[in-house]
């Protein structure tokens, strides 16, 4: 419940230098390409996404499975807001 009223704030993203953060989710607010969503310091994109060369649409969001945290997040393009863990 904590990750739809970010409890703890909210961080919004919108260039292409790493977000290290503890992260609770992934709030995509334009269609954005992402070059990376870490979990511990390891890139774990293929995870999460498909296919990481296509645009993730305005509006989706991204959670950790098996509650973990997100430790970090790099665009390509776009901007996203991270709710904080």
């Amino acid at each position: 419940m904590g990750e739809l009223v970010a409890n703890l704030g909210t961080y919004i993203v919108n260039n292409t230098t790493e977000a290290t953060k503890t992260i609770d989710a992934i709030v995509v607010l334009e269609d954005t390409i992402f070059s990376s969503i870490k979990v511990a310091g390891t890139d774990a994109k293929s995870t999460y996404l498909a296919d990481s060369a296509i645009a993730i649409k305005a509006g989706a969001i991204i959670t950790p499975i098996n509650d973990v945290q997100f430790s970090g997040v790099t665009l390509t393009s776009g901007s996203v807001a991270l709710v904080l863990g």
